[in-house]
């Protein structure tokens, strides 16, 4: 298949196996019918989804390579690693991840109890009726129901008001270390990836930081082109992409029909200067 920057790749994106609306097996018929060309599911903390969306990519007629975003902690917040290409039946890394998602439901237990105490009550029970997979329960779930209820008007105002940092609903939960989330993807032959650099808020001497920890572990790519990204940041990371020498990435984080910023597949291409993760992994790309 043509390996090039302009290739329509969307290699982040969500299924109900962890908080998005569809099932791989739609998500699939989806990128299929909006013309991308190589496909991954990036479920968060999970890999439960890979055999089913390795089998609809296949009905579909669309490429493929292994996916999971892994939450990290790093400098005190939550940073998102994608990985791709690696083998999803390794044991380091399905037990990596099966440890990262431990407490979930504590957690969620907590952040009902913080949304009672300002007289918003039945959310845990409320949040379980979004969630696919119960190990997996996340801020999203309570997002959906505080919105479905009345609460808020839409997504972005339920976090606003609720669940960052400092509001009723907010929990910190520990994640993976750096080192840990880049090495379980890396031994597993698969190419570790920094998700939505725009997103974090850090001040450059942060993200550089970031960035020489994230390489110093073994980690190759870094998303260029996402719906996480405005068009100015598509400028800015892939300078940073050239910079560091890391090779570029590019996917949605498509969760829902209904709340997603793009759709599958609607991406702009990356930038022809750069070296598409997908070059690097051309081997491990399932067909």
């Amino acid at each position: 298949m043509n390996l090039d920057p302009t290739l329509n790749a969307d290699l982040h994106c969500h299924s109900v196996i962890s908080d998005g609306t569809l099932t791989p097996e739609a998500l699939a018929e989806r990128a299929a019918a909006r013309g991308v060309q190589l496909w991954s599911l990036t479920d968060h903390d999970e890999i439960g989804g890979q055999a089913r969306a390795i089998a609809a990519a296949k009905a579909s007629g669309l490429a493929y390579l292994t996916g999971t975003e892994i939450s990290v902690t790093f400098a005190g917040r939550v940073v998102h690693i994608v990985g791709l290409g690696f083998d999803h039946e390794a044991p380091e890394i399905v037990a990596g991840l099966r440890a990262t998602r431990g407490g979930r439901e504590a957690r969620a237990r907590e952040m009902a109890a913080g949304l009672a105490q300002v007289g918003i009550h039945g959310a845990f029970e409320g949040a379980l009726k979004y969630v696919g997979n119960p190990d997996l329960i996340s801020r999203t779930h309570f997002a959906r129901f505080l919105v479905d209820a009345g609460h808020c008007g839409d997504i972005s105002e339920v976090f606003r008001r609720f669940l960052t940092e400092g509001k009723p609903g907010f929990v910190a939960h520990k994640w993976a270390a750096l080192k840990d989330a880049v090495g379980w993807i890396t031994r597993a032959g698969g190419v570790a990836v920094i998700a939505h650099p725009g997103r974090y808020d850090f001040t450059p001497t942060e993200e550089y930081a970031l960035i020489t920890e994230f390489i110093g572990h073994g980690g190759r790519g870094i998303e260029v082109v996402t719906g996480s990204h405005a068009p100015h940041e598509f400028v800015k990371y892939a300078d940073t992409a050239l910079e560091f020498g890391l090779l570029a990435s590019r996917g949605s984080d498509f969760h829902s029909p209904d709340e997603s910023r793009i759709d599958l597949g609607a991406l702009p291409p990356l930038a022809a200067q750069l070296t598409p993760v997908w070059a690097e992994l051309e081997a491990r790309i399932q067909h």
